[in-house]
């Protein structure tokens, strides 16, 4: 058990006698399962989908065999947002089987929460129309019972939808009526997700300033809410409206900030997407370039060899960075002995300390000293291969 683990057990679980009679065993056992989710919503606000999916898996399992449906059902709400953002469509599909059991078997009625948990799940595949009747769903069966809270969240599915399907002026309509109700009820997740929605739409109208003060309120949100998943998506919106505004470098800065915090194995959805803007924006991962010069550690990563570490021999270091700055450039010897060795050239002298220099360079970098593939001579000087992919990291 880990240490967060043994920390909300031992707040959450309840005490009792070893003859305590039955109903006293099941209402242990039903503050079993709750003290169970409560870890696992801990968990998944950290984004830790992996650990948060096993406890909301055994809560869900220990809720079934009670036949407490109610909080059955919030497990698996919980599940199929993180199938859904882990792209898990097996996951999904058993997860609906089992719902659809549910209902068959037991007569049980799914709620309003359960209805907007799979509408999410058809927004991540991009099945809008599908989204929008789960969503609909929602509404109604939250305004038949009164539940404002669920209320919200269908209108906040309904805005983020309409918003996908560009009826902005729908998705403003449902922005709008939920302003009311964050009046009185302190919903402040839908709060934030629904003011990124207005940004977005902002940014779609190209009322950028305005689209990133509403992104700077939600940071100041954040900073109570202390949701990584939100937090990103808000990196997400942001780098997006500088993208669009023409700002690529402020761009870029966000984009790989939220690759930075996000993990790909738990996001995935988020992740490829982050992946798409960052190529469509130039940049791509380190594992795509032949030869990555970090000035930090005095070192270059090789895409085969691995890390190069170049200690105190700084004249090759200069060397290859020089190279680097510009592949294909052919630099002659007395360009050479001037901005790496600082001195007026003297081929007495130099000649010899450029051709040792050079055969120690290859030694360190080529995967193949006998068949480079980086450093070549020309007819009057030596260059670097105008097709290596480099990455200068100052």
């Amino acid at each position: 058990m880990s240490e967060l683990d043994s920390e909300l057990t031992n707040d959450l679980s309840p005490t009792g006698s070893s003859h305590a009679g039955p109903d006293a065993v099941l209402a242990s056992a039903t503050s079993g399962i709750e003290a169970q989710m409560e870890l696992a919503k801990l968990y998944y606000e950290r984004c830790d989908f992996e650990v948060a999916i096993q406890k909301y898996r055994a809560a869900a399992d220990e809720a079934f065999r009670l036949r407490e449906y109610e909080k059955y059902l919030k497990c698996q709400n919980h599940l199929l947002r993180m199938y859904a953002e882990r792209e898990d469509v097996a996951a999904i599909n058993a997860t609906k089987e089992a719902l659809q059991d549910l209902v068959l078997k037991e007569g049980f009625e799914l709620n309003a929460k359960t209805y907007y948990t799979l509408g999410i799940c058809a927004s991540y595949k991009g099945q809008f129309d599908v989204a929008l009747d789960y969503f609909q769903k929602s509404l109604a069966i939250a305004l038949a019972s009164d539940s404002k809270a669920d209320i919200c969240y269908a209108i906040n599915g309904l805005a983020v939808t309409y918003y996908s399907l560009d009826r902005t002026a729908e998705a403003l309509k449902e922005i709008y009526n939920l302003q009311v109700f964050f009046q009185v009820l302190p919903l402040r997740e839908i709060k934030i997700s629904s003011q990124m929605i207005n940004g977005n739409i902002l940014r779609k109208m190209k009322k950028f300033e305005q689209a990133l003060e509403i992104f700077w309120d939600c940071y100041d949100l954040l900073r109570e809410e202390k949701n990584l998943y939100l937090y990103l998506q808000l990196l997400y919106s942001t780098a997006a409206t500088y993208r669009d505004s023409g700002e690529l470098d402020m761009a870029r800065m966000y984009f790989k900030l939220a690759k930075k915090s996000a993990d790909p194995a738990n996001l995935k959805y988020l992740s490829r997407h982050i992946d798409q803007q960052l190529a469509d924006l130039g940049v791509t991962s380190k594992e795509d370039y032949d030869l990555i010069f970090d000035a930090g550690s005095h070192s270059v990563l090789e895409r085969k060899k691995g890390r190069v570490d170049f200690k105190n021999q700084f004249i090759l270091l200069d060397m290859l960075r020089l190279f680097m700055r510009h592949p294909g450039e052919v630099y002659a010897k007395e360009q050479l002995v001037k901005q790496v060795w600082k001195q007026d050239y003297d081929p007495a002298i130099h000649d010899n300390k450029i051709y040792v220099t050079i055969k120690r360079l290859r030694k360190l970098i080529e995967p193949d000293y006998e068949k480079p593939r980086y450093i070549f001579r020309a007819k009057n000087g030596y260059y670097l291969n105008k097709n290596t992919k480099v990455l200068l990291e100052q």
